[in-house]
């Protein structure tokens, strides 16, 4: 951990990246490196087990294992615009849940409002630095 060497940050720092970009964000549904790069990363421990993934590339000739990554490349467009549209939904429930509290006023010109007239330096409770001037 960076807490017992504070001096040696910068050698956890890779590791500390290749860990962010190859983990699944909520928000996306799918990992940076993936969006990147249009496929998942593969992992050392995958290589040395031997696992489907890796069984299924070695399996590929030359040419289809070139079909194979411009057909990935292709997919990408589809797995972004879905990571978009996926976001902008999040940011639909966010919002939906920030506006149900909002009551909706309309004023038009001449219309008489209230104006909150306080003495010198002294603040409306509730509204904390936000209350009037």
């Amino acid at each position: 951990m960076v807490t017992d060497s504070p001096k040696k940050w910068h050698e956890k720092l890779g590791n500390t990246l290749w860990a962010y970009r190859t983990s699944k964000r909520a928000g996306t549904g799918t990992t940076p490196y993936a969006l990147t790069f249009g496929q998942d990363a593969v992992l050392p421990m995958e290589i040395n087990v031997s696992s489907i993934r890796i069984q299924n590339q070695f399996r590929l000739h030359g040419e289809e294992y070139i079909e194979a990554m411009r057909q990935g490349i292709e997919d990408l467009d589809v797995a972004r615009i879905e990571a978009l549209n996926q976001i902008q939904k999040g940011k639909k429930v966010v919002a939906q849940a920030y506006n149900k509290k909002v009551k909706l006023k309309s004023f038009k010109e001449g219309d008489l409002v209230w104006k909150a007239v306080l003495p010198l330096g002294a603040q409306l409770r509730g509204f904390g630095k936000w209350s009037p001037t």
